[in-house]
């Protein structure tokens, strides 16, 4: 990216833009060249990923100077700019080309305010000043940071359709509340996978107290069916190689369905894997 400027800063601020509002257009032309999904270039909404992973808290830290690369949202979820700051129209222009001429010149640009999410940023004011910066070249900027601790990790969030199996999975763990290494070893890749694993282990929550006779709450009955059931089928999954390309939950869950609706049993051994090995063949 050539930014030296030419010596004339305002003609160099309207040049910025209108460089800028070009590689808009031609982002999104290739987005649309590739059949890429409307999300991509799309800011991601602050509000849908905190819902979607659950909100705990917040806190203010105060001025830190962060990356450019790390903001990929907004509060507002205005349209004015797209992912990558970049104008998306006309609109925005007097009011950028303003700050880039003032960055410039080297004049004092105020830090911008942000929320932090992980390692994600979300802006709460500043969009011109991201965008100018991004333009100009630039890989930080400063910002007042408030810090949001969510119940799930955010990591894997890059499109705002990730937010659907972020989502799905929060609700799947009010259902099922796994710790530790339970929680991270139960993924699925399709959200609505979520939903019904959650029918499956309230399910054998329920078959379990009819058998014992006595109440088991919510965290008992997802640590006792993550040990009880969940370690020794996938264990006998692996050995029996039928893991395949899904995720330890999804072999599960795709075995224990066909368990079920071949055989008709809840039990689980050696014959019932190689019985539902031999009718999928």
């Amino acid at each position: 990216m050539n930014n030296r400027g030419t010596g004339f800063p305002r003609a160099d601020a309207e040049h910025d833009f209108l460089r800028a509002r070009r590689r808009q257009v031609l982002s999104r032309l290739a987005k649309w060249l590739r059949g890429e999904p409307d999300d991509v270039n799309i800011m991601l909404p602050f509000n849908e990923v905190v819902d979607a992973l659950g909100y705990l808290s917040e806190w203010r830290i105060g001025l830190r100077v962060i990356s450019l690369d790390s903001i990929v949202g907004s509060v507002d979820r205005g349209r004015d700019f797209d992912r990558r700051f970049r104008p998306t129209s006309g609109r925005v222009r007097e009011r950028w080309e303003r700050l880039a001429l003032a960055a410039r010149r080297g004049e004092e640009i105020p830090p911008i305010e942000v929320y932090r999410v992980g390692e994600l940023h979300f802006i709460i004011d500043g969009h011109h000043r991201v965008s100018v910066a991004h333009a100009q070249g630039l890989s930080t900027i400063e910002a007042q940071v408030i810090v949001v601790r969510t119940k799930l990790d955010p990591s894997g969030i890059r499109f705002r359709g990730d937010l659907i199996v972020k989502d799905y999975r929060r609700l799947f763990l009010e259902r099922v509340p796994l710790t530790g290494h339970a929680r991270a070893s139960v993924i699925v890749s399709d959200p609505w996978d979520y939903a019904l694993l959650g029918e499956h282990v309230e399910a054998w929550g329920f078959r379990l107290m009819q058998d014992e006779g006595r109440y088991c709450d919510r965290a008992s009955v997802a640590q006792r069916w993550f040990d009880e059931e969940f370690v020794p089928v996938v264990g006998m999954l692996r050995q029996a190689d039928m893991i395949g390309t899904r995720t330890d939950a999804e072999a599960y869950m795709w075995v224990a369905s066909e368990r079920y609706r071949l055989i008709r049993t809840h039990r689980w051994d050696d014959d019932v894997i190689e019985a539902v090995r031999a009718r999928k063949r």
